[in-house]
């Protein structure tokens, strides 16, 4: 009731937000239903909001927080941790199946073989690897033997993994007198081409490899791979590629057939490698799932797969299927085998796949983010109809465009007022890349399901 009432008193619940039902605030907060009840029905009374059959409870019309001390400057907009995160990239850490995991890990540490308990194989545990090499093949179409699976601490620890294997045959290339050179005779750094609309941090991570990162342009049939073929500009002499073929991050589009084979050609042509980064391959909410990338060539596509997304980022668990000839490389980058994620994680993952819970999770989830999806294009239909959502329907985000003339730096300001946590899309644009559309990228994994419709109604009031 305290944090409620400060919360209307703050302004980071505006006048008419809708608040969640008591029965669901009550399912997340892990409190009776009554005492809910009971906190609205005292806060009605004191003026702080009202109750209306058939219009739920709502924040009352009251006078708007004070905005300014006498005499101050104006107040900032929440400096104070956001009422709802709309970033993108983050699933409802609520639905975290406590239940079934923690039943799954009795189960696992019942059967795990004393071994378990050592530093064991660089690769990881061979239960979970076989396991997800099952997996993988009836889910995503990727050819994956457990002897080509590697285990990781999260996406970013495969792609450190990954910048440090072509940095070392850039070495070694270099010793053998091979090194590329640029026109004027000095060593040229082999590239990674990454998307022209990705996360920030990953260019970061290769370049600090010593790994040139140029800009693969992207339309509305997703990455234009291929302009790899032509090796233009900079793009001639590009090693590897890094791509999200099943829903481009975060723009939304999947890569069309034409461009899928056009990237696996050249990756065969010029010896090149494809990085596929499926971060969320498994949420397609019109359609079955596109088959993952690297069922078209084993040996020359990197798949890298999470469980950030479908569980939760926590948990530190992600893998890569490696094509036969990369494995002792990868497997002699990662050294210290304290790099491998806890044994008894992997091993009650492997049985949480085993047993289906995975499975109705991932079905579960798949209708959650679906309905949240759904929910946002019409409010946005009803509420802002210039304002237009793109990309496929999958993912745990979508990119709205803003009309003509409205700033996303305006946009992103009023959602600050709003105590919305979002992104512009301009803050994923690769440095080399001249702006493009004003967009907002909006996450609708992270609120639970109490904070949803809310966070909803203070997007609709942001957005013109």
């Amino acid at each position: 009731m305290d944090a409620l009432r400060e919360a209307v008193r703050a302004g980071r619940l505006a006048p008419g937000t809708r608040l969640p039902s008591s029965r669901t605030l009550a399912a997340d907060l892990g409190v009776a239903r009554n005492t809910v009840a009971d906190a609205y029905a005292e806060l009605v009374a004191e003026g702080w909001l009202t109750a209306k059959q058939g219009s739920g409870t709502r924040v009352a019309r009251r006078a708007a927080p004070r905005t300014r001390a006498p005499g101050g400057p104006p107040a900032r907009p929440n400096s104070r941790l956001p009422a709802h995160n709309l970033r993108a990239g983050s699933p409802d850490l609520s639905s975290f199946p406590r239940g079934e995991w923690l039943a799954s890990a009795r189960r696992a540490l019942a059967a795990a073989p004393h071994d378990a308990f050592d530093y064991g194989d660089q690769r990881g545990r061979v239960e979970l690897r076989t396991v997800l090499a099952d997996y993988l093949a009836r889910t995503r179409g990727v050819y994956a033997d457990p002897e080509r699976v590697v285990l990781c601490s999260g996406f970013v620890h495969g792609l450190t993994l990954m910048a440090q294997v072509l940095a070392d045959r850039r070495g070694r290339a270099g010793a053998r007198g091979g090194t590329k050179t640029g026109a004027k005779g000095g060593t040229k750094a082999r590239a990674v081409a990454v998307e022209s609309y990705g996360l920030g941090f990953h260019r970061d991570l290769l370049t600090a490899a010593g790994l040139r990162t140029p800009a693969l342009p992207i339309d509305g049939l997703g990455t234009r791979t291929e302009e790899l073929t032509s090796g233009a500009g900079e793009l001639r002499g590009v090693d590897a590629v890094l791509t999200t073929p099943a829903h481009q991050f975060p723009t939304g589009a999947a890569l069309h057939p034409d461009r899928r084979a056009a990237v696996v050609d050249w990756a065969r042509g010029a010896g090149g490698l494809i990085l596929e980064d499926d971060y969320d391959g498994e949420f397609r909410y019109d359609r079955q799932p596109v088959g993952a990338l690297q069922g078209l060539d084993p040996e020359r596509v990197v798949y890298m797969g999470t469980a950030s997304k479908s569980l939760a980022p926590g948990l530190r668990l992600a893998w890569m299927v490696l094509p036969k000839a990369l494995v002792g490389e990868v497997i002699e980058a990662k050294g210290d085998v304290a790099a491998v994620p806890s044994a008894m994680d992997q091993l009650t993952l492997a049985e949480f796949i085993t047993s289906g819970a995975y499975d109705r999770h991932v079905r579960s989830m798949r209708l959650r983010y679906r309905r949240r999806r759904d929910q946002l294009v019409e409010a946005l239909a009803e509420h802002a109809p210039e304002s237009r959502v793109t990309g496929i329907a999958a993912g745990l985000h979508a990119v709205v465009e803003l009309p003509p003339g409205t700033d996303e730096r305006t946009a992103i300001q009023a959602a600050a007022w709003q105590g919305l946590a979002i992104q512009g899309l301009s803050a994923f644009r690769h440095p080399s890349v001249p702006p493009g559309r004003d967009a907002l990228v909006v996450g609708y994994g992270a609120p639970t399901d109490s904070a949803w419709a809310g966070a909803l109604d203070a997007l609709c009031r942001v957005l013109p």
